[in-house]
């Protein structure tokens, strides 16, 4: 009688920044799926000794530290979840990398593509991983998957015109917390920090864009970044589209709609979507069969943190590259900076145009006059500055 095989190692995890997103978003989703399969938290860690503390108490997890450095050393972690603010994405997620953990990084994945591509040239693709994806969880849930198939099978016909709108309201109160509304700390605007879920969701039901052209402005808030931005979007499939970020909208709202030849697909949400958040509206005459088999969804799996971890350790089990991750990953923060280069700059800008030689490519302001922080700037707070690869602290958009 054969031998049976032994079960799976528990993959290790190390959350990395324990505030609020960690605690709502990232912790329920590890525990729920530690349930059902090997999963291990081993660590916490966060720069404010008593705060990793707390958390490693409450979530029941092996060790709290307040330096990075040594949880990898001492830990080991099969997977690290950073929750930390975007300027310490890079070092702490090359950081990782070179111990062998993946990383799940928060979203904006960090403040420039220099700063993304480092990254990347740290992973080993060769040896299948480690990777590091961003936390991009509203591409992920049974509606985001329907609607894919459907477009990308050319069901609905072709997709002719979008709308992407990402309408929330921050008041004045949100912006005296010193980091925010600072491109070394928050890492942008509404663009980057708010309206950036919504653009990759639309970026992966209509794939590569080819030409955009924006504006943005500081129309309430007295902040380094913009607080609306709006844009005009053409993708390579000819589908134009218009994006409007905004901090500055009471009746909040998250929306795509998508206009295709034969229907129209809409998502109306705030910040996470279930199945009857999507609508299709079919174009007149449509038979009823085929209406209906747009319309069912099927099981409806929410977008989430566990939706997009389950995918995550599976690709990290298989040893294979995870959505979020490369290329895919970064095709939404050339989005966000293309975006702020069209606004800052008056022109267009086109996929693939912003290289090592141009100044956005090493920061979203461009240095562009008037959006740059200058020697006047806002100064860092003593409390708002750390080694990238030792204490940790979280920020929440």
């Amino acid at each position: 009688m054969p031998t049976p095989a032994p079960p799976p190692r528990p993959v290790r995890v190390a959350i990395v920044g324990t505030g609020a997103v960690a605690r709502v978003g990232h912790l329920p989703a590890l525990l729920a799926i530690a349930a059902e399969q090997p999963l291990e938290i081993v660590a916490a860690v966060d720069r404010d000794a008593t705060a990793a503390e707390a958390f490693r108490a409450e979530a029941g997890i092996g060790a709290a530290y307040t330096d990075l450095t040594a949880m990898l050393a001492e830990r080991r972690p099969d997977l690290v979840v950073l929750c930390t603010p975007p300027r310490f994405h890079r070092e702490q997620t090359v950081a990782a990398l070179r111990a062998g953990a993946w990383v799940w990084c928060e979203k904006p994945p960090c403040p420039s593509l220099a700063d993304f591509d480092a990254i990347e040239a740290a992973e080993d693709p060769e040896c299948g991983g480690p990777y590091a994806a961003i936390v991009f969880q509203h591409r992920f849930g049974s509606g985001a998957d329907h609607v894919g198939r459907l477009l990308s099978s050319g069901a609905l016909g072709r997709p002719l015109v979008a709308h992407c709108q990402t309408t929330w309201y921050r008041d004045r109160a949100y912006y005296a917390v010193p980091w925010r509304g600072r491109w070394d700390s928050e890492g942008g605007g509404p663009a980057m920090g708010h309206g950036i879920h919504q653009m990759d969701l639309l970026l992966d039901l209509l794939g590569p864009w080819e030409e955009i052209r924006a504006m943005a402005g500081r129309l309430v808030h007295d902040v380094e970044t913009e607080d609306v931005s709006t844009a005009l979007v053409r993708f390579a499939g000819g589908t134009l589209a218009t994006v409007v970020n905004s901090v500055l909208s009471p009746d909040e709202v998250s929306r795509i709609r998508i206009d295709c030849e034969h229907a129209t697909v809409e998502l109306t949400h705030l910040y996470g979507h279930r199945n009857a958040d999507w609508r299709i509206t079919p174009a007149p005459g449509t038979p009823p069969g085929r209406v209906a088999r747009w319309r069912d969804f099927g099981a409806d799996v929410p977008s989430s943190h566990e939706a997009q971890l389950r995918g995550l350790l599976a690709d990290l089990r298989a040893g294979r590259r995870p959505r979020g991750s490369g290329a895919d990953g970064r095709k939404s923060l050339e989005l966000v900076t293309a975006l702020y280069k069209a606004a800052f700059t008056g022109g267009s800008v086109r996929a693939g145009d912003i290289g090592p030689d141009d100044p956005y490519y090493h920061a979203l302001h461009g240095d562009a006059p008037g959006w740059a922080p200058g020697p006047g700037g806002t100064p860092a707070s003593s409390t708002d500055t750390m080694p990238a690869t030792g204490t940790t602290t979280e920020i929440t958009a």
